[in-house]
C-alpha cells in the first residue's frame, strides 16, 4: 500500500526509538495500531455503506427494465390474461402424496389371507 522497503522501514524505526524513546514505544505503537483499526474499521464501514447503494441502483434499473420488457410483451401477447382465466381450460390436478399419513384417518384394516376351498385336494407333504 505505501511501498515502504526494508531499508526506510529500518530508517523509521530508528528514528522513532531515537524521538520517541524506548521506554515509551511499545505504547505509541499500540496507540498506533488502534488509530489504524479504527480508520479499517470506518473505511470498511463506508465501503460497504458505498457498495449497498451500487447495488440498489443496480437493483432499480434491472427492475425498470424488466417492467419495460413486461409490458412490451403483454401488449404483443394480449390474450394471454385471457387464457389464463379461462375455466374452459383443464386445471392442474391436486398433487397427492401416498406417503403422507392423516392423523385423524381410521387405520386400514389388514387384508385377510386366502383360506384354501375345503372341496379342493390339499396337495401331499
Amino acid at each position: 500500500m505505501f511501498d515502504i522497503g526494508a531499508d526506510e522501514f529500518l530508517l523509521i524505526a530508528v528514528v522513532a526509538i531515537v524521538v520517541i524513546g524506548p521506554k515509551d514505544l511499545p505504547r505509541a505503537l499500540r496507540v498506533a495500531g488502534q488509530w489504524i483499526a479504527k480508520v479499517r474499521r470506518v473505511s470498511g464501514h463506508f465501503r460497504s455503506g458505498i457498495e449497498t447503494m451500487i447495488r440498489e441502483a443496480e437493483l432499480a434499473e434491472m427492475e425498470e427494465k424488466w417492467r419495460k420488457q413486461n409490458e412490451a410483451i403483454m401488449q404483443a401477447h394480449p390474450e394471454m390474461p385471457e387464457m389464463a382465466a379461462d375455466p374452459a381450460l383443464p386445471s392442474p390436478a391436486p398433487v397427492h402424496d401416498a406417503a403422507v399419513h392423516d392423523p385423524f384417518d381410521p387405520p386400514a384394516e389388514p387384508k385377510k389371507q386366502e383360506q384354501a376351498d375345503p372341496q379342493l385336494p390339499l396337495p401331499p407333504p
